[in-house]
């Protein structure tokens, strides 16, 4: 990030990290796009098809402002609340049934839209989504969350190793901030102190947060913390190292998505 400007940078990532999934799958032909990923039962195509709707679905919580906006949003959470546990999974399965060049040209229009709502929202206020509003820019970093984690499912279906960047730090951020969220997924109390968390960037520099005294911690590499959050690595195939059983604990149910905790992945 460069410009000082949070809300600018975190779209301007954003941008970079759907570009770069974008470049992944548009020259994929119809038997590329039906490749497994590692997400059981879902397809390139699905995990392409869950970003757009999901991003056409942000349009919509943004334009709640209006009597318009706010009937249209209503009515997805309507639909949502009748199957609170499928739902999402089935509009990814539905979108994912357009054509490729289809899917591609209504993401297109969906991210850039998307763009300018969040640049464009009111300062200070917050826009409706399934669970508690969010700032535009807390929607632009669950938005770069979500892309960057299913664009590593696609990667890994068709077999590339995209550069590892220090934007993941939105991931890393997103992570520490959801802490006391996954205790309470589990149905579990949160610890009532801080943790002292120290990763190590793509890039080689040092982030850290809490107290530096802090008797619980996490170290490790910053882009295995985020594998870890976003349920794409099992715990013991990443070099985190926890201090305390709280933190220990913590790594073990982590996660930076809403919703019920998924099943995770299996140690290699």
């Amino acid at each position: 990030m460069t410009s000082g400007n949070l809300l600018d940078d975190l779209l301007d990532d954003l941008q970079a990290e759907g570009d770069r999934l974008w470049n992944a799958v548009a020259g994929l032909d119809d038997d590329g796009w039906l490749t497994p990923t590692p997400a059981p039962g879902w397809t390139v195509a699905t995990q392409v098809a869950h970003l757009l709707w999901t991003d056409e679905v942000a349009v919509l919580a943004a334009g709640a402002r209006t009597p318009e906006g706010k009937q249209a949003w209503d009515a997805v959470v309507l639909e949502a609340i009748e199957d609170p546990t499928g739902y999402v999974d089935a509009q990814a399965m539905e979108v994912a049934r357009l054509r490729p060049e289809a899917m591609l040209a209504r993401w297109g229009t969906a991210r850039a839209a998307l763009r300018e709502a969040l640049r464009d929202y009111p300062a200070g206020e917050k826009m409706p989504w399934f669970g508690p509003p969010m700032s535009p820019a807390s929607m632009a970093t669950a938005r770069f969350m979500e892309t960057w984690a299913h664009a590593l499912d696609v990667y890994d279906a068709l077999e590339m190793r995209p550069e590892r960047t220090d934007r993941v730090r939105h991931v890393v951020h997103l992570g520490v901030r959801t802490r006391n969220f996954a205790f309470s997924v589990h149905g579990l109390d949160a610890p009532a102190e801080e943790f002292r968390i120290e990763l190590t960037a793509p890039s080689g520099g040092l982030w850290t947060w809490g107290p530096e005294d802090a008797a619980q911690s996490v170290r490790g590499a910053a882009y295995d913390f985020c594998l870890l959050v976003t349920q794409r690595v099992h715990r013991d195939d990443t070099d985190l190292v926890a201090t305390g059983a709280d933190a220990e604990q913590w790594l073990a149910i982590a996660q930076a998505f809403a919703g019920p905790a998924g099943e995770g992945r299996r140690k290699r």
